[in-house]
């Protein structure tokens, strides 16, 4: 039975209300739900600038196109460092962690907007991507210990469209880079508005009741490595089998999403304002399959809904750097809607799957896992690169990942839509 049995009348309540109106949320959860989504908003600014501005910023440091990849890599692997910062959330508390790692990739965003070569701007970016990761792992995490088990699908996809569309804000300015003094270094200093959110945000965001409730019964363990050796010992199943299918299906995705401005530009003859709008009005479809799996995933199961999506992203990002016409329009777009649906799915599966008190280093270390995949396909661009001749035909070449991810999730993953996260992941089988 859940811990949560004193709000089970509530909870009925809310449940019966789902399908026929907008899914009930508490003033609590609405404020916890605008500031995580807030947060990954600009976070996504961030990462939007190094994808759309690649070119400007490949030609400002003087990069060589044979170093692209490599530095690209070098760069998303920073996420790998996040796996540090991540587990803290579950001995500090959410709340504390979140803002200490707003700071942190806030920071190192500005410092990319003044570093006077490719070494700094990779160094500023690398610890930059390890805060941010970190802050993404939190946002997740204490969305979904806080909704209800009924719209937890719909609530983290709502999350995701909203924080995706930090891409759309990067978008519109990446559009006036001719006008924005210093050019793409501009951009980045504009990412240090977010510290201006912090004195507000200290003051209303709630701390997790779940991991209240985890702490003062001592469940969380005192030391970091305690509770990590008892996550593998207890959990290695699902952390082996998410970790597998985070990682192949993001091999496909950090060369097929990166690549697009470049794509547009180069092959299709596009200008920075074009593409911009692209990503503003085509993104802005594109980013409603957040929404729509997270709903669909909720009434129809994680398990059915996941696969349908990542396969098909397969089969558009295939077509997406195969053409040649105004039809490349339709397919990003199409691609776009399942690459989120997708993401939605998975990242709510990394959230359902691990106890309270380990629920941060579980959800980190697969984000760590789909970021440094996505550093691996990059490397793997770049060999195919080299034996293709085509950045385009070795990216092709990666889409087939998705569809391996689709049939692992598929036959390896258990069904979580609508039960209580202590009735999938019980903390009593960790004491």
């Amino acid at each position: 039975m859940s811990c949560l049995t004193g709000q089970d009348q509530s909870k009925a309540k809310r449940r019966s209300l789902i399908g026929r109106q907008f899914p009930p949320f508490t003033s609590r959860e609405w404020r916890v739900f605008a500031i995580s989504s807030t947060a990954g908003f600009f976070d996504n600014y961030d990462s939007a600038l190094l994808s759309l501005a690649l070119k400007q910023i490949q030609h400002g440091l003087g990069i060589a196109e044979r170093q692209l990849g490599a530095i690209l890599s070098l760069i998303r692997l920073g996420y790998l460092a996040s796996l540090a910062l991540s587990p803290l959330a579950d001995l500090y508390g959410r709340r504390r962690l979140l803002l200490y790692t707003i700071v942190g990739y806030t920071a190192f965003t500005a410092i990319s907007a003044v570093a006077p070569h490719t070494g700094s701007f990779v160094w500023a970016q690398f610890l930059a991507r390890a805060f941010s990761g970190a802050e993404a792992t939190v946002s997740l995490v204490i969305l979904a210990e806080e909704v209800d088990a009924a719209i937890r699908g719909w609530a983290l996809g709502m999350q995701g469209a909203l924080s995706i569309s930090g891409y759309g804000l990067a978008a519109i300015v990446f559009a006036l880079i001719g006008i924005i003094p210093f050019g793409w270094r501009g951009l980045y200093a504009l990412a240090l508005f977010p510290l201006f959110l912090l004195i507000p945000l200290r003051r209303i965001l709630p701390e997790s009741r779940r991991f209240e409730r985890a702490h003062q019964a001592d469940v969380t363990q005192p030391r970091l490595q305690g509770a990590l050796r008892g996550l593998l010992t207890n959990y290695s199943g699902r952390v082996t089998s998410t970790f597998v299918v985070v990682f192949v299906g993001s091999m496909a995705g950090g060369a097929v999403g990166f690549f697009v401005p470049k794509y547009l530009q180069e092959v299709h003859a596009w200008s920075p304002a074009r593409v911009s709008s692209l990503y503003v009005f085509g993104g802005a479809l594109g980013i409603v399959g957040n929404i729509a799996s997270g709903r669909l995933s909720d009434r129809f199961g994680r398990r059915l809904v996941g696969p349908i999506f990542i396969a098909l992203e397969a089969l558009l990002g295939y077509q997406l750097y195969a053409v040649r016409s105004a039809v490349v329009v339709i397919l990003w777009i199409g691609w776009l809607f399942c690459d989120q649906a997708g993401y939605t799915v998975t990242s709510t599966y990394t959230a359902e799957l691990f106890p309270t008190s380990f629920r941060a280093a579980a959800t980190g270390s697969l984000y760590v896992a789909r970021y440094v995949g996505g550093a691996v396909g990059l490397i793997c661009e770049a060999a195919l690169y080299r034996v293709m001749g085509s950045h385009w035909s070795a990216i092709r070449v990666l889409t087939g990942c998705w569809l391996i991810t689709a049939a692992l999730m598929y036959l390896i993953f258990p069904e979580t839509a609508g039960r209580e996260l202590e009735e999938i992941a019980p903390a009593s089988s960790l004491r």
